[in-house]
């Protein structure tokens, strides 16, 4: 067998055991740390970069005490912010929706239950232990991605708002 499928067996075997609902979690969990990786090599890779663009635009200027040079720095500052806090909403979004599609998956679970219930009666324990797996997974899940990326965007923020004050000191107004 391949080792490839020998490694995600388990995993696969988790998803199939919460239900279709921690297949969605799985996917919007993928995509919210593909944008948290992001975010993290572009802080690592390209804002140096930028930052170096920003700081020769400001420093090539001879006049910096003008109205026309404060606009110039706020503009430059505005361009920072924005390529900083890039995606920073979306993974903020990504985060709250893991918990609510977790509590779908704690729904659809209860509906299985009471669907085993209605049609074999309380003696079948077995199938609503099947159930109560689908609802108890998804919600545990959930919750983990989103406690995690909860950190990692604080994490973010934080980096955000020391880079916009680092550069805002940076590019001096006299």
């Amino acid at each position: 067998m391949n080792p490839v499928n020998l490694a995600f067996e388990p995993v696969l075997h988790f998803l199939n055991t919460g239900g279709e609902v921690l297949w969605l979690i799985f996917f919007v969990a993928v995509l919210l740390w593909g944008m948290i990786a992001e975010r993290l090599m572009f802080f690592s890779i390209t804002y140096p970069q930028l930052k170096a663009q920003w700081q020769q635009q400001w420093h090539r200027r001879t006049d910096k005490n003008s109205r026309q040079a404060l606009a110039i720095r706020e503009l430059i500052l505005s361009e920072a912010g924005i390529a900083l806090a890039k995606y920073l909403t979306i993974i903020k979004m990504l985060i709250g929706l893991c918990p609510l599609l977790g509590l779908l998956g704690t729904v659809t679970g209860m509906i299985h239950v009471f669907d085993v219930l209605a049609v074999t009666g309380t003696g079948n324990a077995r199938a609503m232990a099947s159930g109560i797996s689908h609802a108890t997974i998804p919600t545990m899940a959930g919750m983990v991605i989103a406690i995690a990326g909860l950190y990692f965007n604080k994490l973010l923020e934080e980096r955000v708002s020391r880079e916009q004050h680092h550069l805002a000191d940076m590019l001096q107004y006299h």
